[in-house]
């Protein structure tokens, strides 16, 4: 079967999620078994129908065994393959393959993690992930890593296209206006770009406020057969395009520090698709830094190559500007633990479906959501629709 064939030929229809922000007591597997079933309730099934697993962990490499185990599945198909945040938009593919091969009949895709109140925390993670030493070439100029390789991309965009710090603090504010809309996001006081310009400078040219949180988090979503998605109590959301690409490891073996593999997954995504950026209604871009999001505006077509900047001025990508960017709130005000794809897929979801009340995008019928892993390294676009672009 082509990918033009399996288009549209699986849908999400199931989200849910748990211990957002502070899971204070609770372990990543609880949370991860809280926002599984909350997923699978709202699929309409039983954890017993699933017969699929997709799931990943940057605290252990085999973390799809004690998952299964954790949840009591039997699983047909499983796959466990580590992107970094970009994953769980990657796993989407494979999964479709699996469900329309006949492999099996409903995939639960899942992840979880209490990084900032757990005991491996963000900085267990970090040094860890040091002693491993896949950067060797860049240790030992003792970066600030991941945010001093993110800052070194947005200072090359900066000095070749013109690139303001006034526009990446757009994007926080934007965010943030977004969070606002959304009782589920962890930031949601009042954030101006004076405020983003002004705060505590972390890795030149970013400020704190330029740089996701640290949270608590678990999402899981459920996908099935379009057949079968049809009967579920909830309004399916149609996978019509996905694509991955990888380039990188480190930000240093980059060819050219504005351009990302989302220049790869992106066309690659809306050629399966049969959709354009312009068809676009709601957009969900993975944040980690303020300059991702100008960065994927770019590589993702929504915009020419150095006009990132100039398009998120003036509010353009907030509530009521030309563009519907990171409606819940993103990485950077409503929820970044660890790793972030999956709440993409979970907003884009909730947008076709219209459940986002306040932050909702009138009339949406096309989503994208994009993850990105590791520093630039990893990226996968996903784009849904509702039954109507079918």
């Amino acid at each position: 079967m082509t990918l033009e064939e399996l288009r549209g030929s699986v849908a999400i229809v199931g989200v849910g999620q748990a211990g957002i922000g502070d899971a204070s007591g609770y372990t990543a597997m609880e949370i991860l078994a809280q926002a599984s079933a909350r997923a699978v309730a709202d699929a309409g099934m039983t954890m017993q129908d699933i017969d699929g697993i997709a799931t990943c962990s940057s605290a252990a490499t085999m973390w799809s065994m004690p998952v299964v185990e954790y949840l009591g599945l039997r699983p047909r198909f499983i796959h466990s393959t580590m992107l970094g945040g970009s994953s769980f938009i990657a796993h989407i593919l494979p999964a479709m393959q699996a469900l329309v091969s006949g492999q099996c009949d409903a995939v639960l895709v899942c992840y979880g993690s209490n990084q900032k109140t757990g005991a491996f925390n963000r900085r267990g993670m970090a040094e860890a992930f040091r002693q491993v030493d896949p950067l060797a070439h860049e240790h030992p100029y003792s970066p600030i890593l991941p945010a001093s390789a993110y800052a070194l991309a947005a200072q090359r965009h900066m000095h070749q296209y013109g690139t303001t710090r006034r526009h990446l603090a757009e994007v926080a504010v934007a965010a943030r206006k977004w969070a606002q809309r959304n009782p589920e996001a962890v930031m949601r006081d009042d954030l101006s770009i004076e405020d983003v310009l002004g705060a505590r400078m972390v890795s030149s040219p970013l400020t704190v406020r330029d740089c996701c949180l640290v949270t608590d988090g678990a999402g899981a979503f459920v996908m099935v057969r379009a057949d079968r998605a049809k009967d579920c109590p909830t309004v399916p959301a149609y996978v019509l395009g996905n694509a991955t690409a990888v380039w990188n490891r480190q930000i240093s073996s980059m060819h050219d520090l504005t351009v990302t593999a989302a220049s790869q997954s992106g066309p690659a995504a809306f050629s399966m698709a049969g959709v354009t950026p312009a068809d676009i209604d709601v957009v969900g871009l993975y944040d980690a830094f303020t300059i991702n999001t100008i960065l994927f505006l770019e590589d993702l077509g929504f915009c020419e190559k150095g006009e990132g900047g100039r398009f998120v001025e003036d509010g353009a990508i907030a509530p009521g500007g030309r563009l519907a960017v990171n409606t819940n709130g993103g990485g950077l005000s409503c929820v970044h633990p660890g790793m972030y794809g999956v709440f993409l897929v979970i907003e884009a979801v909730r947008q076709l479906r219209g459940e986002c009340g306040e932050r909702q995008v009138p009339g949406a019928e096309l989503a994208l959501a994009h993850g990105n892993g590791g520093t630039l390294s990893s990226q996968s676009t996903v784009i849904l629709g509702t039954a109507a672009t079918l």
